[in-house]
């Protein structure tokens, strides 16, 4: 069953899409962007899910350990690190911006192949677009792939897009599961279903669509794993990260007991700002490239070495199928 709610962006082709396109680059001025923080999701003392307070680090130079040499994905264990390895991932992983209310956000997401032509879809977190305590979709949602490219200083006036390196995407429609979004919070509920897919439309330098820009896709299984070297991507916002910089980690997926083994885990001290991120297996560093099975999702309070995500499954495949037919935000139901 799949329902729609109300539309808060306008669906893709004619000169309404292009204009609404222009409206969200136009609303991410450098300053609205420089105040944007992580939607970050912890597990607290008391048991409870909760967002994480807001860390705000101004954008600037550097970021995690060097790293993400060559190899075959089979390496030794990485707890965050640059990605300088290059290849697809780094045109396929990028930064995410969107509003909810008055307040200025940022996440992670990663571009998805989609066997239908004309579409472009990426991949994130529920959490990254959609409220389930207050029931709303995020708005002015953005996508800018590479962004470790060529990453904005934030010190100038002007547009933001035009100083990145492909330029911005912006969401013809958003999809979550119900499951998430029927949710009164961050319950155990919601943090199986935390994840999310957004539709491109043109976009750009060029008001293309990403497909015309050859930046390519990672594939996706909707089946979950039991073992194996994994890796995760994002770009983490909060200290001792800058937003700017592509941080991966890599390592052997564990599982998170406290919730019956039914998450993912994985040794990672990325922060708030890399939600959304992917999670891949057989993931091959000469290229990078590999095949989504997982997002950045959640920490604990007092364990932050430790990243969290969702075990893909029928319900996200139903999430992915109707995204390839949303031209509105669309809420998939059970």
């Amino acid at each position: 069953m799949v329902f729609a709610a109300l539309p808060v962006l306008v669906g893709a082709g004619g000169d309404a899409a292009r204009s609404e396109h222009q409206r969200i680059v136009e609303f991410w001025t450098p300053e609205r962007v420089a105040q944007a923080v992580p939607r970050e999701i912890v597990l607290d003392g008391s048991g409870q899910f909760q967002l994480a307070r807001p860390t705000h680090h101004r954008p600037g130079h550097g970021g995690g350990p060097p790293g993400g040499g060559g190899g075959d994905g089979g390496g030794g264990s990485v707890t965050g690190a640059s990605w300088t390895g290059g290849g697809t991932i780094a045109d396929t992983e990028g930064k995410v911006l969107f509003a909810l209310g008055s307040n200025y956000y940022v996440c992670s997401a990663t571009l998805v192949d989609d066997f239908r032509t004309g579409e472009s879809l990426v991949l994130t977190a529920g959490h990254c677009v959609y409220d389930n305590e207050n029931n709303v979709f995020a708005t002015n949602w953005m996508f800018i792939p590479n962004y470790d490219a060529d990453p904005e200083p934030l010190t100038t006036n002007g547009s933001f897009c035009s100083g990145t390196l492909y330029g911005c995407w912006t969401a013809d429609a958003l999809v979550v599961h119900d499951g998430f979004a029927s949710e009164p919070g961050f319950t155990e509920g919601a943090i199986l279903h935390d994840f999310a897919f957004a539709v491109l439309g043109p976009g750009g330098h060029s008001g293309n669509s990403i497909a015309d820009n050859a930046l390519g896709d990672q594939a996706i299984q909707f089946s979950a794993i039991t073992e194996g070297f994994v890796h995760a991507f994002g770009y983490p916002h909060a200290r001792p990260y800058n937003g700017t910089d592509l941080v991966y980690c890599a390592g052997n997926v564990g599982f998170d007991a406290n919730f019956g083994n039914q998450t993912y885990g994985l040794a990672c001290n990325m922060t708030g700002g890399a939600s959304g991120g992917g999670w891949f297996i057989t993931f091959n560093e000469a290229t990078g490239e590999g095949t989504l099975m997982s997002v950045n999702s959640y920490k604990y309070s007092n364990d932050r070495n430790k990243m969290y995500g969702p075990k893909f499954n029928s319900d996200t495949q139903d999430v992915y199928n109707a995204a390839g037919g949303a031209s509105s935000n669309t809420i998939v139901g059970p």
